[in-house]
């Protein structure tokens, strides 16, 4: 079997307010799992309960999401005034 090779080259990834998105998905996940509390019964009946703890792993996942996409943010943005300080010397 042949190895697969790409034939043009990949696109540059977008950018976008990351920080925003993550906290605000985070958010959601949380809101989701505070949502779902008071059918905790109702959910235990029927074995769904792997909703309601789906939602709480998202809300904690996100939180450490949060803290990777702000420490990468800070990073670029360390990276970014070194490059200008060194082309502008």
């Amino acid at each position: 079997m042949a190895k697969w090779t790409a034939k043009h080259e990949a696109p540059e990834p977008l950018e976008g307010p990351v920080v925003a998105t993550v906290t605000g998905g985070t958010i959601l996940w949380f809101a989701l799992f505070v949502l779902q509390l008071p059918f905790y019964g109702w959910f235990a009946d029927r074995g769904l309960l792997w909703w309601v703890w789906c939602c709480a792993a998202g809300g904690v996942l996100g939180l450490i999401g949060i803290r990777y996409v702000r420490g990468r943010d800070a990073a670029l943005k360390r990276h970014a005034e070194e490059r200008a300080a060194r082309d502008g010397a």
